[in-house]
């Protein structure tokens, strides 16, 4: 019964958090914020709600906007056993699998062949909850603490501030639960060679060697980089200090060696094509990004440690801190920061001196510290890009571990408890000081009576603390203390669940990217051609790609260079490609008269006003949104006349923008010498897909077919099955040569 306890017992604390889920078949995903923030979805609800349905946390829009489409349409393809290695509905455009957060090669994936998609999503909320609680139990267990203290730290890793603000993404959190997997297969291997060594043979060896290269593999795989950078340099360090503990084996080395370059070649489908599209991207432009406020922990915000309310809460729409509260919150309860601070200074052992340093070290580069500084003064790749508040996943995971090792040393020598009650005890004193009177200085004043509320709460919590901790150290008997330590963990449970279900939301099935009037309309009549929203609140850029609609917009922090800087120059109306490009990781058009949103083929318009553009006809309506119909748009695929060579692309920019440019008769192509004379010829699109185009064409002479899809090196085109050269064309699309003559043309597109 003792084994199986933790196992029910999780069970249990799983299902009562995920309790609108299995009870009342509420989706783990905001699909409250499509419908309520969002047309033509607003549209569908006006009548019983003019205002828009309620949503309850505006800031969790990413895992609607960014991962749900992604996936979705990773996962169809491969149900139709393609690499899902395009997708033409967002950036006219841009790769998918090399997106890394498309995550299409996750073990776990596996839900959505069995089950509906939104069933498939919803368990793998839950399965990161499942995973981390075992997982972190598991590796807290061989430490050999005891086994309340185990369930603690799990509870604290499960369902720390980290991993609520990151729950509903279905990625961060997956990479991050395999971290403890992986710091216990190395305990394991390190220990059996040791033995081996000795004399003693482990027939276990051989499973825990494949349980460190599954989580390893399973946590890149999982979706995040930079969540897996931190796991990968984590396991690493953990690695290298266990082989110096025991004594430098050559063996030990050797064998691990051996591991991450197997690691490397069979992770090789997703870090090739990742690297080749990072290349591509315009992931470092905006390097001015860590001057603001937010990129950072703003030093005022640790005390969200304590109080992770104390700015309010964005559920609330009280919210008054900088930018961003979820980026911020590393909240791990009151008891378990108690007992990680008395682990801190009272335990003294190496495991703790470990833990101890990965916290303080992961604080100081999530600070506007000098050293947090560096890298981006340096501009280090890819450290230089990534915002530091994420290393949140370590500091949470090592307060998970040092409260598991503070109520094991407090079950052992209680006395000294009273120290870490003290230091936080002034430190609370102080907070409350500040609030009652540095209002003017600290806390503006229509903000006061927020951080007030919600300081209340975790000062109640810390004198109960305080009060349990006392009884703690006059008890004598085991079963006494024993039950003490399981009352702690309750209050720890109620804690972080009230934390935990004020900031997630549980939504209607139905909310989740409904079927309107207009995006039946777009999905009947944009065939080859492509939309554009001149209002943000209109179809959220990758919303249309859940319905198979190709649009202009995308929302990725990874998108090509070259796309951005074609639309920075549409919007600035001039062919200036200079960066910053006015956009982060948001694109979103809205010069709707631009001659290269005809280039691109933007058939339907989308606005909430009207539109007086002599090129525009309004030819829908449903509510608030309106749809306009492009009479200038061009065709997908199209023969021109005459070539305009460009030496280097901002001479091809200039040539586009000339007003003698007629884009529908000529085209700029760089890097080409050759004929520049064509003849113009038939074109038809018989097959259009993510990762193929099948054009037959009809022409007298030889002709410069244009496609207006994104130019991208991996792709390739056969003319009658012999590949041909694809040119860089009008800066960001393909042109081939086409011979005179009847021709089956083939566009596709190779992993690497």
């Amino acid at each position: 019964m003792k084994r199986l306890f933790p196992i029910i017992f999780f069970s249990l604390i799983t299902v009562i958090f995920f309790k609108s889920f299995f009870f009342q078949f509420k989706l783990p995903i905001p699909s409250d914020t499509i419908v309520g923030l969002y047309h033509p979805f607003r549209d569908l609800y006006e009548k019983e709600y003019p205002r828009g349905i309620p949503f309850k946390n505006f800031l969790i829009t990413d895992p609607v906007r960014q991962q749900f489409p992604w996936r979705e349409l990773s996962i169809s393809l491969e149900k139709k056993l393609e690499l899902p290695l395009w997708n033409p509905y967002n950036f006219s455009g841009s790769p998918l699998l090399a997106n890394f957060q498309s995550a299409p090669f996750y073990p776990l994936n596996l839900l959505f062949l069995i089950l509906s998609f939104e069933t498939a999503w919803s368990f793998l909320i839950v399965s990161q909850v499942i995973l981390a609680l075992a997982f972190m139990f598991l590796y807290l267990r061989n430490l050999k603490i005891s086994l309340i203290s185990a369930i603690l730290g799990s509870i604290v890793f499960a369902f720390s501030g980290f991993s609520i603000s990151w729950l509903e993404w279905g990625t961060v959190i997956h990479t991050a639960i395999w971290l403890p997997l992986i710091l216990l297969s190395v305990d394991k291997i390190v220990s059996s060679i040791k033995h081996e060594v000795s004399g003693i043979k482990n027939k276990n060896l051989i499973i825990w060697e494949l349980v460190f290269l599954f989580s390893l593999i399973s946590s890149f795989f999982a979706g995040h980089l930079q969540i897996f950078f931190y796991v990968f340099i984590f396991s690493a360090v953990y690695f290298i200090i266990r082989w110096i503990q025991y004594g430098k084996n050559l063996k030990i080395l050797t064998l691990f060696l051996i591991f991450y370059l197997s690691f490397f070649i069979l992770t090789f489908v997703q870090w090739l094509p990742t690297l080749r599209f990072i290349l591509e991207s315009a992931r470092g432009e905006n390097q001015a990004l860590w001057q603001k406020d937010g990129w950072f922990i703003p030093w005022q915000n640790l005390i969200q440690f304590i109080a992770p309310d104390f700015f309010g809460n964005p559920s609330t729409l009280n919210y008054w801190g900088i930018w961003n509260y979820a980026e911020f919150v590393g909240y791990v309860g009151i008891f378990p920061l108690v007992l990680a601070i008395f682990a801190l200074f009272f335990r003294h052992d190496k495991k703790t001196l470990f833990f101890g340093a990965i916290f303080f070290t992961s604080l100081i580069f999530c600070l506007p510290t000098f050293f947090a500084k560096t890298p981006f003064l340096l501009n280090i790749p890819f450290l230089s890009t990534s915002q530091p508040t994420r290393l949140l996943f370590l500091v949470d995971f090592s307060l998970a571990v040092l409260s598991a090792f503070g109520l094991d040393h407090f079950l052992k020598d209680k006395k000294r408890i009273f120290y870490p009650l003290g230091f936080l005890t002034l430190t609370l004193i102080i907070i409350w000081l500040v609030v009652i009177f540095g209002k003017n200085n600290f806390i503006p004043a229509e903000n006061l009576a927020v951080a007030k509320r919600n300081l209340f709460l975790p000062t109640i919590l810390f004198a109960v603390s305080f009060i349990l901790f006392s009884i703690g150290t006059v008890l004598k008997q085991k079963k006494l203390t024993l039950a003490l330590s399981c009352i702690i963990v309750g209050i720890v449970i109620f804690d972080l669940f009230r934390f935990g279900f004020k900031f997630i939301p549980f939504t209607n099935k139905e909310y989740l990217f409904p079927d309107t009037k207009t995006t039946a309309f777009l999905q009947n009549k944009s065939n080859y051609y492509r939309i554009m929203s001149v209002d943000p609140r209109i179809l959220a850029p990758n919303f249309s790609t859940t319905y198979r609609i190709q649009s202009l917009d995308g929302y990725d922090p990874l998108y090509l260079k070259r796309y951005g800087e074609l639309i920075a120059a549409s919007e600035r109306g001039k062919p200036d490609i200079s960066s910053p490009f006015g956009f982060n990781r948001i694109i979103n058009p809205q010069k709707a008269d631009s001659k290269i949103v005809d280039l691109l083929g933007v058939k339907y318009v989308l606005s909430l006003n009207e539109l007086n553009l002599p090129k525009l006809q309004k030819v829908f309506q449903e509510g608030q949104t309106k749809i306009y119909e492009n009479r200038d748009a061009l065709p997908r695929a199209f023969f021109i006349e005459e070539l305009k060579v460009a030496i280097n692309k901002q001479e091809a920019i200039n040539l586009i923008f000339s007003d003698k440019m007629n884009l529908a008769r000529q085209a700029v192509v760089e890097g080409y010498d050759g004929q520049i004379q064509f003849t113009t010829g038939k074109v038809k699109i018989n097959n259009y897909s993510e990762n193929k185009i099948e054009l037959s064409t009809e022409n007298e002479g030889q002709g410069f077919l244009i496609l207006t899809d994104v130019y991208y090196p991996l792709w390739h085109a056969d003319v009658d099955g012999k590949e041909v050269k694809i040119y860089r064309t009008d800066y960001n699309f393909r042109g081939i040569i086409v011979p005179k003559g009847k021709h089956k043309i083939d566009f596709h597109i190779s992993l690497i």
